[in-house]
């Protein structure tokens, strides 16, 4: 799936209404809180809408190399080792600051992130010891504002719980999909 930094993506474009959305994906998979909702369509979508109901920010977990990544310009962004995904993207021209170890704010308006729960050998790679081996596990989409913008305590330990809860609902799905061929 093609992102379209700073504006989301085909499915779900920031700025956009909840009804608008829904009235083209479908009701969400899982509801979550009020403000961010987990959609299924050919991938896993999660979008957070503001008090207002118009869509903030919008972000792609891997697909666990399924076939339906995140791309922006030619990249695979999704289920690639996060320095390689960065390193390419540099080559392009994109600017970018690293917010943590493993994060990466991209001024056109995405975020890459590794929350860790992936290694090198789930892509099928050997470790290299003392190289990095952060898995690229997701991009948000949204204005370059979005990311600047100091967030609340509060905030934060929201993201953790809900990406933490997409995280595990993936893995579940992911159990299901090994277990579909033995039925």
């Amino acid at each position: 799936m093609e992102i379209q930094p700073g504006k989301g993506v085909a499915a779900a474009r920031i700025g956009e209404t909840r009804e608008a959305v829904e009235s083209r994906l479908g009701p969400p998979i899982h509801p979550g809180k009020e403000s961010r909702a987990v959609y299924e369509i050919s991938r896993l979508l999660v979008i957070s809408y503001t008090g207002d109901d118009l869509v903030e920010l919008v972000e792609l977990p891997h697909d666990a190399g399924r076939g339906d990544e995140a791309f922006f310009d030619g990249v695979q962004l999704t289920w690639r080792l996060l320095d390689d995904v960065v390193a390419d993207l540099a080559a392009k021209g994109y600017r970018y600051e690293q917010n943590e170890p493993s994060s990466f704010l991209f001024e056109a308006g995405f975020v890459l992130f590794s929350v860790g729960s992936r290694t090198a050998g789930d892509l099928g790679l050997n470790a290299v010891e003392g190289v990095s081996q952060s898995v690229c596990e997701g991009v948000s989409v949204g204005p370059y504002e979005y990311f600047v913008a100091e967030p609340s305590e509060e905030q934060i330990a929201a993201w953790e719980r809900n990406f933490e809860a997409t995280e595990a609902a993936m893995d579940s799905d992911e159990r299901i999909q090994k277990l579909r061929p033995l039925a």
